[in-house]
Parts: structure tokens; C-alpha cells; sequence
């Protein structure tokens, strides 16, 4: 009867760009990789299933971090795309055969490189980003003002779990995500009217003009979106030689080395 073998795993050390907080993570296994192969069923499982696949590589926390709850509260959307890469990365090494199609000529094409040399990170260079928050005026909805973070995975995950009460769209979810609340001027009152709900949230997110919503959306990067790991290569295309520089799509990929694509 089979009993174990003594592998050391390969771990690889993580600085999360956003929480500034560093985590080591070792290479998944045969058992993991099939466990992540079930979780293709919804929006909510993928989310959760990587979640915690990541908490489960980790062989090294920050002391606050000693549950899976703790990490959600801890860690943002952003870093966990910092600690994904970094699971990838000690689990494959290569980003194999990712298709591009050129821009140019429209040929698809797939190309493989290290994942290491695709790696550009944009630390944010202030603490406690989990803290700030700011205030955002709607051009075109007259007094009202959207506040917004950055989102946690918990943040994430309790969003998630309420989709069938908030929206069935994921995306606009995803987009309202960032919002704590709108406050509303009136002028008969003193104080202005809140929305801190998260149905009322999403209820009022809907009826923004589009312009509200780039002015949401132009805010998020500028305070927090743009503090993150970016994956990029140069490729060249085999067909007209166009060179251009293509952004990874890091989840995707990693699906795609499990299923062994």
C-alpha cells in the first residue's frame, strides 16, 4: 500500500502590490490541479475555488493571517492576481502556447515564454490602502457623490454570494463592487440621503449615465486599480511580422495549464 513520497515542493516568495504583505506559496499538485478541474461550474466556484487553492500552497503568512477568513479580509482582488501568478509560476514555470491573434492580419498564432519575463508590478506606494477611501462627484447626476475602495476578497466572496438578490450580470456586479455607498444632496435637507446597501447599491448603480460610470470607473484606477501586477509579452507575428505588445490573461491561462491545453 502506497503511503507517501517525500517531496520537497518548490515554494516561490510573493509581495502582494497592494497590502505590501509577503506570503511564500509552493507548487499545486495532481490532487489540487484535479480539484480546480470542478471549478469551471460558476462565477462564485471559480472565485472560491481559486481562493483557496492559493491559501492552501501558502507555507508562509503575515502573523494577522492565520485563517481563510483572515486572508480574505486581508488580501485584494489585485494581490491575489500578484499571489495567482505567483502559484503559476512555481507550478509551470512557462506560459505554453497562448494563442494571440495579431492585430495586424488577424492570424492566430500561439506563442511560449517564461512566465518570470513577463512579469511588470506597480507597487502602491502608500499603507493601509484597505483603509482610504474617497469621494467621487457624478458628472451628470446632479449632488450625488459615489464613494469607493478597493475591494477584498471577502468583499468579493459577499457580493458574489448575493448575486441572485443584487443582479444576475456578474460584470456589473464586479463594476459596483468597488462602491461603499452614494450620498445624495437634497436641498430641503440638512444631511444629505445615503445609499450603504448593497442592493440599494447596485439599484442606483444601474441608473447612472454612462459618463457617471467612466467617472467611477477613471477614479478606481487612478486612486487603486492601477497598483497591481501586469503580465505582458512582445510577440511577432509568424504571418505579416507585426510586432505588439499582448496582455495575459492570467486566470485563463491557469485553467488552461490544469486541463493540460
Amino acid at each position: 500500500m502506497f503511503k507517501s513520497f517525500n517531496i520537497k515542493y518548490p515554494e516561490y516568495e510573493v509581495m502582494t502590490p497592494q497590502t505590501h504583505q509577503t506570503y511564500f506559496v509552493r507548487s499545486i499538485n495532481v490532487a489540487e490541479e484535479e480539484k480546480m478541474k470542478g471549478s469551471f461550474i460558476s462565477p462564485q466556484k471559480i472565485t472560491e475555488h481559486l481562493n483557496r487553492v492559493i491559501f492552501d500552497s501558502m507555507t508562509q503568512k503575515p502573523s494577522h493571517v492565520k485563517t481563510y477568513d483572515d486572508f480574505k479580509k486581508a488580501t485584494t482582488v489585485k494581490d491575489r492576481d500578484a499571489l495567482l501568478f505567483g502559484l503559476y509560476h512555481i507550478s509551470y514555470e512557462e506560459i505554453r502556447n497562448y494563442d494571440i491573434t495579431c492585430s495586424s492580419c488577424q492570424h492566430k498564432y500561439p506563442v511560449t515564454s517564461k512566465a518570470s519575463d513577463t512579469l511588470a508590478t506597480n507597487p502602491y506606494p502608500e499603507k493601509d490602502i484597505l483603509k482610504r477611501e474617497i469621494a467621487v462627484d457624478m458628472p451628470l447626476t446632479t449632488g450625488v457623490k459615489a464613494f469607493i475602495k478597493q475591494p477584498t476578497l471577502a468583499d468579493e466572496s459577499e457580493t458574489l454570494q448575493r448575486q441572485a438578490v443584487l443582479s444576475p450580470n456578474i460584470e456589473l456586479l464586479t463594476q459596483a463592487m468597488v462602491i461603499t455607498k452614494f450620498e445624495q444632496d437634497i436641498e430641503s435637507q440638512k444631511d444629505p440621503d445615503v445609499y450603504d446597501d448593497r442592493v440599494d447599491i447596485v439599484s442606483a448603480f444601474q441608473t447612472l449615465t454612462a459618463r457617471d460610470k467612466r467617472a467611477i470607473n477613471d477614479a478606481y484606477i487612478e486612486a487603486f486599480g492601477k497598483y497591481q501586477i501586469e503580465l505582458k509579452m512582445t510577440v511577432n507575428c509568424p504571418s505579416c511580422g507585426n510586432s505588439e505588445i499582448v496582455n495575459i490573461d492570467l486566470v485563463e491561462n491557469f485553467f488552461r495549464m490544469v486541463y493540460g491545453l
